[in-house]
């Protein structure tokens, strides 16, 4: 038996993460560029998309966890002799990795003994939640922390995200996406389809209005599991929205309907969550789309 430690990218509610048995140190969110809070903790997350939406001229931002966060959590657990899991949004959008891992070698020199692995998911909220519900399947089965560690470090290139936004504003601010392209983009009313995949950004086309976007996203997903040869018993899907919950929820009907008359002998179940700060500072308040990562199954 292992524990299980995350960061609040992966965007699993304070319930889910009680229910599941695991631990989410946050990343701080700034409204003003001065003043940092804890994400889900001291500043709720429907709070900071509320304020996204009534001020959109504002480019909120977050940092990272620190070093001290990871470290306490770390010494509590190698006090108590428990070997720790700790899975980490994607190193190459952010440095908590690193501060997970400096805070593991901290700990280990006065616990040499201590089991401390920790994992660069190469994923984002709702990807990075599935890591998180394949290591909770693994450790609630049995597995050593070690078993867990080596199915989650080959399968977590499976993970991708298929997703648009409200518009490319945040994408550009943060340097992700070419102004004179995004302008154009929101000029035209053109709608980017962006795919997240092996830890970063890329682009995937576009669509014209909302719901075609919804529908590129949908084929986006039918293309991986056909390329994969897999069903959706075998991944795990999850779709994300940011402020608006009514369009998750209908984006999430639409992908059951869609998978259940294309997978008839599957169960297809399908997850529905709200995207985190760590991610809108990126996308805006009106990013929608689903994730996918292949299941871990007991053989």
């Amino acid at each position: 038996m292992f524990d299980i430690i995350t960061d609040s990218a992966c965007d699993l509610t304070p319930e889910t993460a009680a229910t599941l048995n695991i631990e989410i140190i946050p990343f701080y969110v700034s409204l003003d560029g001065e003043h940092y809070r804890k994400e889900g903790k001291e500043i709720a997350v429907r709070d900071f998309y509320q304020f996204m939406v009534d001020n959109p001229s504002a480019y909120p931002k977050t940092s990272l966890p620190s070093l001290e966060d990871f470290e306490t959590a770390f010494r509590a657990h190698a006090e108590a002799g428990r070997p720790v899991l700790c899975i980490c949004f994607t190193s190459k959008m952010s440095g908590c990795v690193g501060s997970a891992r400096n805070a593991r070698e901290l700990v280990l020199e006065d616990f040499p003994d201590a089991k401390i692995e920790v994992i660069d998911s190469t994923a984002a909220t709702v990807t990075e939640s599935i890591v998180v519900e394949n290591a909770v399947a693994m450790r609630d089965a049995g597995c050593t922390l070690d078993e867990a560690v080596t199915w989650l470090e080959a399968e977590k290139i499976t993970n991708q995200i298929f997703f648009t936004v409200g518009n490319l504003d945040y994408l550009i601010k943060g340097g992700r996406i070419g102004k004179v392209t995004g302008r154009a983009a929101n000029i035209l009313g053109i709608k980017p389809m962006i795919l997240f995949k092996e830890g970063e950004i890329f682009s995937a086309g576009v669509a014209r209005g909302r719901q075609k976007s919804f529908e590129k996203a949908l084929d986006l997903l039918m293309t991986y599991l056909a390329e994969h040869n897999g069903t959706p018993d075998d991944y795990c899907i999850t779709v994300g929205y940011g402020y608006d919950a009514d369009e998750g929820k209908r984006l999430w009907m639409q992908t059951r309907a869609a998978l259940r008359a294309k997978y008839p002998t599957c169960e297809c179940n399908v997850v529905l969550l709200q995207i985190g700060c760590t991610i809108a500072v990126h996308t805006g308040p009106y990013a929608l789309g689903m994730g996918v990562m292949r299941r871990w199954k007991k053989q």
